[in-house]
């Protein structure tokens, strides 16, 4: 394998999370998938190989701070260091306030939220102490606008944003960048899965996971005086959502 980049993606088996690294894998990057499941796990590595990069695979819930810290410990003994996270995972919600599920709220939060503040608060020490690296959050363009359908879902997307560019002021002088990615509809096992969420795909050409990915490595590769400290991309006709 080549010299290319370390990372880590969470979320990295499905979606989004399998293109960002088959994507990177065109860089010669090293990975570590993170996903609670590992069904399908060397499908994927094997894509990864044949684009020319190199993963493995860990399994950890990333609600878990814990095992942040255990996941960044095993790519630091096998790479030696860690040069960008996508804190990609996610989970979603369609229900109203006054009938939901609280359960499933904080599952939400829990994920979406704290799963990226957990995965940053383990990366950045090793990549402050080398003094580069590039955090990716994936939120969504329900972090920049509201509708009636998803309102905790939105709210912990509103709540990647914030933390994202916070981050970013946070680490100016620690040469790390900080990028927010806001993707309207996408094509994925998330969406097309999903009842409610299946027929939006139908009235617009979504936007394919690869899109994204390719998104994500543009940030990534500019050069050291550039960020992208946020990118918001959607389909062509894609409006606000009518759940």
């Amino acid at each position: 394998m080549g010299s290319g980049p370390v990372g880590i993606i969470t979320g990295g088996l499905k979606g989004i999370g399998s293109a960002c690294a088959v994507e990177f894998g065109h860089l010669g990057a090293k990975v570590a998938l993170v996903a609670r499941s590992l069904r399908g796990s060397e499908e994927l590595v094997g894509r990864v190989g044949e684009a020319g990069g190199e993963a493995i695979c860990i399994s950890a819930d990333v609600r878990d701070p814990d095992a942040h810290a255990r996941v960044v410990r095993d790519v630091l003994d096998r790479w030696g260091r860690v040069d960008f996270l996508v804190a990609n995972a996610g989970i979603s919600d369609q229900s109203r306030i006054a009938t939901g599920d609280p359960g499933h709220w904080r599952a939400v939060i829990e994920t979406n939220l704290l799963g990226v503040i957990y995965a940053a608060h383990a990366v950045l020490p090793s990549m402050i102490e080398q003094g580069s690296g590039h955090v990716i959050i994936m939120s969504s363009v329900s972090g920049r606008e509201s509708y009636v359908g998803e309102p905790v879902y939105i709210a912990s997307k509103w709540g990647q944003v914030g933390f994202a560019h916070a981050l970013r002021m946070e680490l100016l002088d620690a040469g790390i960048k900080v990028t927010i990615v806001e993707p309207g509809l996408v094509d994925t096992p998330l969406t097309r899965d999903n009842p409610k969420i299946k027929p939006l795909l139908e009235e617009c050409e979504p936007l394919t996971a690869e899109d994204v990915a390719r998104a994500v490595v543009f940030a990534y590769e500019q050069p050291g005086r550039v960020v992208l400290s946020e990118i918001v991309m959607r389909p062509q006709l894609q409006q606000l959502p009518r759940l």
